[in-house]
């Protein structure tokens, strides 16, 4: 197995702050699933998703995991919400559920600095209920794919990433 760590979860809960915070503390780099597809596509997730549909997304996101798989390693990885559906991604390194509540996310997003910028970024947080329904569809799914959980729901940073270095 790649010596990767892959932060999954829920669109807000916080995938790509844990892996910056943990490059800076670690010997691992951080990158994360979308912005690679954005920089492949030259466009942003949203437009690719309006113009493209959800198929042709999942399929960037395979070939962004098979890329991962052939040529990354001791790096962390934060991937979209569904990324969990690529083929190989226990092949990508041990993967980590970030685990908060639905309503834990919400207010994680609405109570950043900027979070008019995150909503929006998040298009299906416009409807609640929708966004909720996803996330009842996926937290099942989340866990059994994990090779491991961790609960950040109303947990410092440090914290969080005191417990990923311990139990990755």
């Amino acid at each position: 197995m790649k010596n990767n760590i892959i932060l999954i979860g829920f669109m807000g809960v916080g995938k790509g702050t844990l892996a910056r915070a943990l490059a800076k503390k670690s010997s691992k780099f951080a990158i994360d699933t979308d912005d690679l597809i954005e920089s492949l596509e030259n466009r942003k997730i949203k437009k690719i998703f309006a113009l493209e549909g959800e198929k042709y997304f999942r399929a960037l996101e395979q070939k962004t995991a098979n890329w991962i798989e052939d040529s990354v390693n001791n790096t962390i990885i934060s991937v979209g919400g569904g990324f969990f559906k690529v083929d190989n991604l226990k092949k990508l390194g041990k993967v980590i559920y970030l685990e908060s509540s639905f309503d834990g996310i919400l207010n994680r997003i609405l109570s950043s600095e900027n979070a008019e910028k995150k909503l929006k970024k998040r298009p299906l947080f416009q409807v609640p209920a929708d966004a909720k329904k996803l996330y009842n569809e996926r937290i099942t799914i989340y866990k059994n794919i994990a090779d491991i959980t961790i609960n950040v729901e109303n947990k410092k940073t440090e914290s969080i990433i005191k417990n990923i270095m311990k139990l990755a």
